[in-house]
C-alpha cells in the first residue's frame, strides 16, 4: 500500500487557495485542488461549530492536504485578517448562503477590488435567486425538485438519497471545481478575476442532460425501477446471490448480454434478440433472479472474472480496499497512517502529490499569519483579543 506523508508539487503547485470552512461541495472542493497540488489555507471558526457529521480530525479525509486559520469572523481584527490573506490568493472558495460574505465585508467587490485577479468561488444550496435561494436545504432536498431523486430507488418502494455523491460531491463540487480552474486560466490570460457561482441544485440538474434527453426523447418513463439504467432492465440491476450477498449486472451491449446468457446457461430460456424488449423484462429477471441464487456473490465473481459480460460482485466499504483492481491501481492509499480513497485524477507531467492529514482547526494560524506578513507581536495581539485563534 502506498504511504502519502507529505504535500510535494502537482499541476496546481504555487497556486493558492483559502477555503472557508463549511461543509458539503466547498471542502470537497478544497481537497480536490489540494490533491493537485495547490496550497489551500482553510479559514476555520475559533471554536468548534457543528458543520456537518462530527468525526475526529484524523478522519476528516476531506480537510487533507491543507492548513488551517481560526479567525472570529464578528471581530473587525479578523475580517481585516482574512483580507489580508485574500490580497495575496489565487482562488476562494465560500459556501455561505447568499450575501453572507458580503454582510462580512469579504464579498466580491470588496475582493477584487483589493485582488483584480482573484478568483471568488461559491457554491450555495439553492443558488442566488428564486424563491427558496434564502432556505435551508441538503443533498437530499436538492435532488428531490430537481427530478434526480424521484428517479432514484426500487419499482415498488420510496425514493432512496443516494448518499450526498449525487447533490454535494457530483454536483456542487465538481461544477465548482471546474468553473474556478477555467477561471484561473482566464485570470492567468487577462489578469481580471471574476465570480464563479455553483449551486447543488443546479449542479445536480447539471449532470441530468442524457436523462432529461431520453425522457424527452419518449425512450424514459417516470416511474422508478422501469428503464435502462434505474434497475428495470434485467441486464443492469444487482441480483442477490445464495449467500446473501450480491452482485451487479451490467451487461448494456449485444456482445456483452449474449455473453451473460452463455455464461449463466441460459440462452435456451432466454432469448437474446428481445433483449431490448420491455415486454420480456419481468420474465427475464424472475429468471436471473432465481438462477444467481444457485451460487455465492464470490462464486459469481470468480465465474466471470476474466470475461466481458460486465457481472462484479457488489462490495462493502471495508472489502473494496481489498479488491486486486484497486491494489494494483493503488486507489487507495495511506495518510499518515490511516487507510483513504487516494486522489482521483492522475497526471504524466506532474508527481501525483503526497498528502498531509488534516489538521485541527486553528494549528496553522501563526504560520499563515506570518505568511501573510504579519510580526509576531501583532500576532499574539490578535490571539490576546481573540480575533484569531
Amino acid at each position: 500500500m502506498t504511504q502519502y506523508s507529505r504535500q510535494s508539487a502537482g499541476p496546481l503547485a504555487g497556486i493558492k487557495v483559502v477555503e472557508m470552512a463549511a461543509i458539503g461541495p466547498v471542502p470537497f472542493c478544497g481537497m480536490m485542488l489540494a490533491d493537485m497540488g495547490a496550497e489551500v489555507i482553510r479559514v476555520d471558526r475559533p471554536a468548534s461549530a457543528n458543520l456537518g457529521i462530527e468525526v475526529d480530525t484524523p478522519f476528516d479525509f476531506m480537510a487533507r492536504g491543507k492548513s488551517s486559520i481560526a479567525v472570529n469572523l464578528k471581530q473587525p481584527q479578523g475580517i481585516t485578517v482574512v483580507r489580508r490573506i485574500l490580497e495575496k490568493a489565487d482562488i476562494v472558495i465560500e459556501g455561505f448562503r447568499p450575501l453572507v460574505m458580503e454582510r462580512l465585508g469579504l464579498g466580491p467587490e470588496e475582493c477584487l477590488t483589493a485582488n483584480p485577479r482573484l478568483v471568488f468561488g461559491r457554491c450555495s444550496g439553492w443558488g442566488d435567486k428564486g424563491p427558496l435561494a434564502h432556505r435551508a436545504g441538503h443533498d437530499i432536498n436538492f435532488l428531490s425538485i430537481a427530478g434526480v431523486l424521484g428517479a432514484l430507488g426500487p419499482k415498488d418502494g420510496p425514493p432512496l438519497p443516494p448518499l450526498n455523491l449525487i447533490g454535494d460531491f457530483g454536483g456542487g463540487a465538481m461544477h465548482l471545481v471546474a468553473g474556478v480552474l477555467a477561471a484561473l486560466i482566464a485570470a492567468r490570460a487577462t489578469g481580471r478575476g471574476q465570480v464563479v457561482s455553483a449551486s447543488i441544485a443546479d449542479g445536480a440538474l447539471g449532470l441530468m442532460p442524457m436523462i432529461y434527453g431520453l425522457r424527452s426523447g419518449g425512450v424514459w418513463t417516470c416511474a422508478r425501477g422501469d428503464n435502462v439504467l434505474d434497475g428495470g432492465a434485467p441486464y443492469y440491476r444487482t441480483y442477490r446471490a445464495r449467500d446473501g450477498r450480491y452482485v451487479a449486472v451490467g451487461a448494456i451491449e449485444t456482445k456483452f448480454y449474449a455473453e451473460l446468457l452463455e455464461q449463466l446457461g441460459l440462452q435456451d430460456r432466454v432469448d437474446a434478440k428481445r433483449q431490448n424488449d420491455r415486454t420480456t423484462w419481468p420474465a427475464t429477471a424472475a429468471i436471473f433472479e432465481q438462477h444467481f441464487l444457485t451460487r455465492t456473490r464470490d462464486e459469481w465473481a470468480e465465474v466471470f472474472a476474466d470475461l466481458d459480460a460486465c457481472v462484479t460482485p457488489v462490495l462493502e466499504l471495508d472489502e473494496a480496499p481489498k479488491h486486486p483492481h484497486h491494489i494494483a491501481a493503488r486507489s487507495f492509499v495511506e495518510v499518515e497512517g490511516i487507510l483513504q480513497p487516494a486522489p482521483g485524477a492522475k497526471f504524466s507531467q506532474a508527481p501525483t502529490p503526497f498528502l498531509n492529514g488534516a489538521h485541527k482547526p486553528g494549528a496553522d494560524t501563526r504560520s499563515i499569519l506570518k505568511g501573510a506578513g504579519y510580526e509576531e507581536a501583532i500576532i499574539d495581539q490578535l490571539v490576546q483579543a481573540g480575533a484569531v485563534a
